[in-house]
């Protein structure tokens, strides 16, 4: 099996939700990857697992030559990353280690841990590998994480090449409108909730999601710029609720049973709790995927769906098996929601399962 089949496969476990621990993703994709690309994960004087980096444990450190760190790993939980470069850095500059990488197994870090400025500075590319094309993927591991590359030295010169690049900074530039119309777009939760409040703080009422939602999209189709032909990313297209192909009474069609709703977020809760009830390992599974910035979609306790957010758990409604779900989400949101419910439980968006959330 090569590097391209592994991915493929990582790629399909992860959408359905299969690592549920750093432990999974660890065995699962990090040692995977890491034999594709030629490492001896068995010699453990090469593949070290759990180093100790000064008074941290990292989870691997690769080494060239044996028991010499030239690459660390640090694996976290998918959707688990942010806040957990400070320390690993730290200790990676003082020890001397020529490259850093955080992942999740689904997003990868790569870092110049000597390089100049903040950590985010340091970082030379991120890599998430369901939303970048196959090509794209199998070059990047093979540039920066190959056995032999690492061996020869040649993944830290590009390293290093890429990384003081002024073509980074061409690259960068024209990205920049493209992520923005993606944000608006994909109708980021933190967008709609920095609008909503600086509304609040102007008139002292705070609109509904769905308003600002609308908001947004409107800016899309007056203002934007864009050419037409934005590179495709690999990313899950988002089917927005008008475009399903499914009109009358607001609910939703499974395998062609339809159940009624009140309204969207009713429509969530329902279709949340039929999969549950379909498969009882759909909620865990449907958990264990990245999702908001800074939300959890479901959660074990309301609390933890709104992390830092105590005065949003009202906005949560409790599924018959026991789990929490968030509300305080636009229709576009929810669509977004069930799309990804509809990946881990292994249905066609639009088709196994229509839903109709009203205009």
């Amino acid at each position: 099996m090569d590097l391209s089949e592994h991915i493929t496969e990582i790629q399909r476990a992860i959408r359905a939700g299969q690592f549920s621990n750093e432990a999974a993703v660890s065995r699962g994709i990090v040692m995977r990857l890491l034999q594709a690309l030629n490492w001896p994960i068995f010699d453990t004087n090469i593949v070290w697992p759990e180093y100790r980096l000064e008074t941290i444990i990292v989870d691997y450190a690769l080494c060239h030559p044996p028991a010499k760190p030239t690459v660390i790993i640090e694996v976290k939980n998918i959707g688990n990353l942010e806040g957990a470069d400070s320390k690993l850095f730290e200790y990676a500059f003082r020890a001397g280690v020529p490259m850093a990488i955080l992942t999740d197994g689904q997003e990868w870090h790569f870092y110049l841990p000597a390089g100049k400025g903040s950590i985010l500075e340091r970082r030379f590319y991120k890599l998430d590998i369901l939303k970048r094309e196959p090509d794209e993927i199998i070059n990047r591991f093979d540039r920066y994480l190959a056995y032999e590359k690492i061996r020869n030295g040649e993944a830290l010169k590009i390293a290093r090449a890429e990384h003081d690049s002024t073509s980074i900074a061409r690259e960068v530039k024209t990205n920049i409108p493209i992520a923005w119309k993606k944000i608006i777009e994909e109708q980021d939760s933190i967008l709609i909730d920095l609008i909503s409040e600086k509304v609040a703080d102007l008139c002292g009422y705070k609109p509904e999601p769905d308003l600002v939602s609308s908001f947004l999209l409107e800016q899309l189709t007056t203002h934007s710029q864009l050419p037409s032909d934005i590179p495709h990313t690999g990313q899950q297209r988002i089917i927005h609720p008008q475009r399903t192909g499914h009109t009358g009474q607001i609910g939703y069609t499974l395998h062609g049973k339809t159940t009624p709703s009140r309204n969207a977020v009713e429509v969530l809760v329902h279709v949340l709790d039929e999969l549950s009830k379909r498969d009882a390992s759909f909620i865990t599974r449907l958990a264990s995927r990245k999702h908001g910035r800074s939300r959890r979609y479901v959660a074990g306790s309301r609390e933890e769906l709104y992390p830092g957010r105590p005065d949003l758990a009202e906005y949560s409604k409790q599924l018959s098996n026991g789990w929490w779900v968030g509300t305080n989400y636009s229709k576009s949101n929810i669509t977004q929601i069930i799309q990804l419910a509809c990946e881990v439980a292994g249905l066609r968006f639009g088709y196994d399962l229509i839903a109709n959330l009203g205009d």
